[in-house]
């Protein structure tokens, strides 16, 4: 595997643990703000299609364009949800925070997918997307379970704060991404 997409996945581990630590308690975590099973479905609503639409639309403008600004752009947007989620009390604060997390999508997601193309290596493209996918749920299934044993403990004010960090550290790391590296 290309340097260059060993990196990418050290960058995306970050983030991937980051994220899936509150997917399974999303719903939860809602609830416990005053929201209810439709807000959550609003929420993640939102989020999807802010992220789907804009992800169509950036992927046309990023053609041709720097991967590498766009992901760090696309990751800080992310981060910055991350944080987002510690300073919300209420459904309309929720929403908010959704909308900038499908902004930070909508700009990653056609720039790292570029990225990690450009360096798959020839004759080994099924085997290199299945180490991105296979990373991508095995590091799910980890954050799943450290992210419940964190709110379960900690609170979610602190699991915020630690997927904030987690999320920092894959940004440093995708700083040093090289772009047209053959």
């Amino acid at each position: 595997m290309h340097k260059q997409n060993r990196l990418f996945l050290i960058m995306f581990s970050f983030f991937g643990l980051a994220e899936s630590m509150f997917g399974p308690i999303y719903a939860i975590y809602i609830k416990g703000i005053g929201g209810d099973i439709l807000e959550a479905g609003i929420a993640w609503s939102i989020f999807m299609l802010v992220s789907g639409i804009g992800i169509f639309i950036m992927g046309k403008i990023q053609d041709h364009k720097s991967d590498k600004k766009f992901i760090l752009f696309g990751y800080s947007f992310v981060s910055l949800g991350f944080l987002g989620y510690y300073f919300i009390s209420n459904i309309g604060q929720l929403f908010l925070v959704q909308v900038v997390l499908g902004i930070g999508t909508m700009i990653l997601v056609p720039a790292r997918d570029s990225f990690y193309t450009k360096y798959l290596e020839k004759g080994k493209f099924a085997s290199q997307w299945a180490a991105w996918e296979s990373l991508w749920y095995v590091i799910a299934g980890i954050a799943a379970l450290i992210g419940a044993f964190i709110a379960n403990r900690f609170g979610f004010q602190f699991l915020f704060i630690v997927m904030f960090v987690l999320s920092m550290i894959g940004l440093v790391i995708g700083t040093q991404l090289k772009e047209n590296e053959r």
